[in-house]
């Protein structure tokens, strides 16, 4: 499989082999989290964005972890009945809302974020011997430095 192919088919194929990728990725973390911490992919994403920035508008929340507001509202009242988020008022917008991590979400996080990296890991192992998927883990290998080097 070429991951340049510039055909219909080509792309095609490189998308489902993404997408399988993908699918076996949060098959294996959500597995993981779930036998270990109790938490679903989803909610450790949710910790995860908030622990990179104090506090996130629930708009913008919604985009980073790809789910349609009402989803993303019905996860986060969830979260903050379960202690693990706050949210308030926006001080400079009172029409917005904003959703921080509570002290108890950044202690499941940091329990959390060694058995999702290792399970990550440890699929991109794997992948990385399939054939329709080698290609794709060593792209991932060669952008990771390069996404890092523009965090601060």
């Amino acid at each position: 499989m070429a991951l340049l192919d510039d055909t219909a088919e080509g792309r095609a194929q490189c998308w489902r082999a993404l997408a399988a990728l993908h699918a076996r990725i949060d098959t294996r973390i959500e597995r993981a989290l779930r036998a270990t911490c109790r938490l679903g992919l989803k909610e450790y994403t949710v910790l995860d964005v908030l622990s990179r920035e104090e506090e996130w508008r629930m708009n913008h929340l919604a985009a980073v972890i790809a789910l349609s507001p009402s989803a993303t509202t019905r996860l986060v009242d969830r979260m903050e009945q379960q202690g693990l988020l706050v949210r308030h008022l926006c001080p400079t917008d009172r029409r917005g809302i904003s959703t921080e991590a509570s002290e108890a979400g950044r202690d499941l996080l940091a329990a959390a974020r060694p058995v999702h990296d290792a399970a990550l890991r440890e699929a991109l192992e794997e992948a990385s011997a399939l054939p329709g998927s080698a290609p794709l883990v060593e792209l991932l290998d060669t952008w990771a430095p390069r996404v890092n080097r523009g965090k601060h």
